[in-house]
């Protein structure tokens, strides 16, 4: 189940790919329910807190009517940035899956750990690995696109 879990994550970030956003994308499932999901909309709902995991957060709350996410657990295809990690604790996530870690903004364990940050009244528990490769390749493919186009405007403007 993780695995398709993580596939629906994936498709969200593919929504965000498709719209020129960073491609990160997540869903929030109780039981075996989706209840939520989102992806990255920084650019085009011009706000700095327009994270997927953010997103998701907020559906499901509205769906479950609370909240408190406690009974529920979420994939991201990208470990979260310390503010989405801060959401995660706040809300009460039981399990955070993870599909690629981020080694330069990542807060469950790449460069912070708050998932486990004992003075904290809630921790969440982290498996990452899940469809990693997959994950990191969207990453990936999106900033070599970027880094391409760039390039090319640069070339033209010569």
């Amino acid at each position: 189940m993780k695995e398709f879990f993580m596939r629906e994550a994936l498709k969200e970030a593919q929504k965000a790919k498709d719209l020129g956003e960073v491609p990160i994308g997540a869903v929030i499932v109780q039981g075996e329910k989706i209840i939520g999901r989102g992806y990255n909309r920084r650019e085009i709902d011009g706000d700095p807190v327009s994270h997927g995991e953010i997103l998701a957060i907020q559906m499901a709350a509205k769906e479950m009517i609370s909240w408190r996410l406690e009974e529920c657990d979420l994939y991201v295809t990208i470990e979260p940035c310390p503010m989405c990690m801060g959401a995660i604790l706040n809300s009460r996530i039981n399990h955070l899956y993870i599909g690629a870690m981020n080694p330069r903004f990542g807060a469950a364990g790449s460069v912070v750990n708050l998932a486990d940050y004992k003075a904290f009244n809630h921790s969440v528990e982290v498996e990452s690995g899940i469809l990693e490769e997959e994950c990191s390749e969207m990453m990936q493919s999106f900033f070599r696109e970027l880094r391409t186009k760039k390039e090319k405007k640069k070339t033209r403007g010569l």
